[in-house]
Parts: C-alpha cells; sequence; structure tokens
C-alpha cells in the first residue's frame, strides 16, 4: 500500500484505506476501483491524498497509529465546541450561554480521553502527516493535530493522567482567540502587514480572557492559550515570557503547535517536508522551545511514514517501506523509477547506511 497525490491518480487504481466525509461516512470503501467520476468527486471533496493498493508496494503495510474515523469526529465536534465558545458574550450574565459552554468542554473532554486511550494504546510512532483529510479549514484541524501531537509529547514526558487531559484541553482550547480575527485576515495569501500581525498577536490574548471566564476550564488550561506563542528566551508574546516563567504545559504545546503549523498547507506557503519541520524545532531548541521537548518530540512521531512516496536528490522515486526510528529522516526506501524517471523493478535502499547519508528526501509527493 502506498499514499499518492490525487491528481497522480488514474483509473483503475485500487483503494487502499476506506475515505471518509466530514460527517464520518464512509465515501468510498477500502477495495474500490477507482473511475475517473469517483476522482473527480474526490477532489469535489478537497482530497488531497489517497491510500493505493498495486504491485510495486506489495507487502508494504501501513501501521494505522491514530484512526482517520476519530480525527474525523474530533474535528467536528471541535468545530462545533469553538464557535460555541467564541459565540459566548463574558460581558454579561448569559445562562444559556454558560451551559452551552460547558457542554462544549465536557465534549472536548470525552473526545480528548478517546484520543488518549488511542494512543496509550498505540505502540508506534505517531503518524498524522499521510492522514487523508476531508476537510480543509484549518484552524479547526489545526486544533485536533496539535492536541494529538501534545498528548503523544505529555505521554512521552511521563506526566500523570490529571495533567494530560489538561494538556489536551488546553491544546484543543489553544488558538480559539484566532475566532475573533477576521477571516480575510488568517487567510491571507501574502505577507501580513505590521497592522495585521499584530491584531493576529491579540488572539493569545483574547482566548484567555475567554477561557478564564469559563467555571469548567482550569485556570492552567486558560493560560495555554495565553502563553503558547512565548520562547524560553522571552522574544515571544504577549508577555515576553522566558525560561520557567512559562508554564511547562505551553512548552509542549508550542512544540506541537509550530510542527503542526509548518508541515500543513497554508493559504500563503506550501508546507515544509517533515523533517525540515523538525530542523526548524532543532534550530530554536534551547532559545525558542525547550530543548528536552524538542527531543522528545522528533523521537515520539513518524517524520516519513511508511507509503509515503518520495523523490530522493539523486533523482530516484521511491515508497518508504520501513520507518527508522534511530535516524527518523532517514528510512528505507523501495526504489521504483531511476534518475531518468522510468518504471524499474523495485529494490530497498536504506537512506541510514554509510553509503547512502549523502542522499536526500527532496520531495514527499503526498505530503505536499
Amino acid at each position: 500500500m502506498r499514499l499518492i497525490n490525487i491528481d497522480r491518480c488514474q483509473s483503475g487504481l485500487i483503494l487502499g484505506k476506506s475515505i471518509y466525509n466530514e460527517k464520518g461516512t464512509v465515501l468510498l470503501a477500502r477495495g474500490t476501483e477507482l473511475t475517473e467520476n469517483f476522482i473527480k468527486k474526490l477532489k469535489q471533496y478537497n482530497i488531497s491524498t489517497i491510500y493505493i493498493d498495486d504491485k510495486v508496494s506489495e507487502g508494504i503495510e501501513i501501521v494505522e497509529s491514530f484512526p482517520e474515523e476519530l480525527r474525523v469526529e474530533a474535528v467536528n465536534k471541535i468545530t462545533e465546541g469553538l464557535n460555541t465558545i467564541a459565540d459566548l458574550d463574558t460581558s454579561k450574565p448569559n445562562l444559556q450561554g454558560m451551559i452551552n459552554s460547558g457542554r462544549a468542554i465536557r465534549s472536548f473532554q470525552k473526545i480528548f480521553r478517546d484520543i488518549l486511550h488511542t494512543l496509550t494504546d498505540n505502540k508506534t510512532a505517531l503518524n498524522l502527516l499521510a492522514s487523508t483529510k476531508v476537510y480543509d479549514n484549518y484552524l479547526y484541524s489545526h486544533s485536533v493535530n496539535v492536541a494529538i501531537y501534545s498528548c503523544q509529547l505529555a505521554i512521552a514526558n511521563g506526566l500523570p493522567l490529571k495533567n494530560i487531559e489538561e494538556i489536551g484541553l488546553g491544546a484543543i482550547l489553544h488558538d480559539v482567540g484566532k475566532l475573533s480575527i477576521s477571516i480575510d485576515i488568517l487567510n491571507k495569501p501574502g505577507k501580513l502587514t505590521n497592522e495585521e500581525y499584530e491584531e493576529v498577536k491579540t488572539h493569545s490574548s483574547v482566548g484567555f480572557n475567554i477561557l478564564r471566564k469559563i467555571h469548567e476550564i482550569p485556570l492552567l488550561v486558560s493560560h495555554c492559550a495565553l502563553q503558547h506563542h512565548e520562547r524560553v528566551d522571552g522574544k515571544g508574546y504577549p508577555r515576553g515570557l522566558k525560561g520557567d516563567e512559562i508554564h511547562n504545559y505551553s512548552k509542549i504545546i508550542s512544540v506541537a503547535d509550530v510542527f503542526d503549523a509548518v508541515t500543513s498547507h497554508r493559504s500563503y506557503r506550501s508546507p515544509f517536508l517533515p523533517h525540515k519541520g523538525i530542523e526548524l524545532l532543532y534550530s530554536g531548541s534551547g532559545t525558542q522551545f525547550e530543548s528536552k521537548q524538542v527531543q522528545l518530540f522528533k523521537d515520539c512521531i513518524a517524520i516519513y511514514p511508511e507509503g509515503i512516496t518520495v523523490k530522493l536528490s539523486d533523482g530516484r522515486t521511491g515508497i518508504v517501506s520501513k520507518y527508522n526510528y534511530n535516524a527518523v529522516g532517514r528510512p528505507e526506501i523501495r526504489i521504483i523509477k531511476d534518475e531518468e524517471n522510468q518504471e524499474i523493478k523495485p529494490y530497498e535502499v536504506d537512506l541510514s547506511s554509510l553509503e547512502n547519508l549523502s542522499i536526500d528526501i527532496i520531495e514527499a509527493d503526498a505530503l505536499l
């Protein structure tokens, strides 16, 4: 099985994994033979990647570290809940609004317990990068991703259950203040003006002021919204906190937040390759991010999961056939095309071996 870009999909290919719509209903079941009409409909759903079963990927097993149907459910409930909270007018008494926000928080807590249960049972590296997305609202899917990444990182920190659940709730709610920012600014394709950037920066304080007035939310969770853009060298915002002035929850969430942001499609730029996202975190290790959190994060996620089609710096194309836990950015690759882009008899290459250290992954088809 392998993951391919929908634009490279052709009639006759066999679907390797079921595809769900935004309501969690199966759009196409695994084993379906794709037709031009099916492919057209998938594109209409803004689906950019699909898994297929074919001869060149035979034997490559995809370990699903996080079920896509649970992720779709989480996005839906978080979308509904965040909008409920954002609509709450905390400046005046509003009994029904507080009741609705309380229901939203309990819904978030249930979703996060499902996330935590899934990750606790999973013994493989976390793979969100290769999920098949059927929604294109960045804010809500980003909130889910950051919650999942933060949960995995909190587990890696060895934190107690109560702390992990608070981090998860904080991660879900960390960007709630962005719902007060103009959508035109958030989705602006070009560079923000200084005034627009200052407006975006207010989301941390706005989110905190919303959350701290909701009784069901612990104050530490509210501070996740306030502090997730603080940096350990004091050059973050809104307060310029540094070092131990920043709560540990926010140090965890900030790493997950930045990695998901830079490896996701945005209106103003293409996503970073996963190993470039990790390199960005390492470049800020000890200055922007706590070094311990960067190292733990690198060790607990699958940067190049099995089934991803990649292009190498020497021109060859292949499929990631085996994840390398000792060198996460240098997996084993099943070569399927030569330097001239000609199909060949597949063979395996281990990028972590000494003779292959000069070869890099320069493109990951289904991640761009």
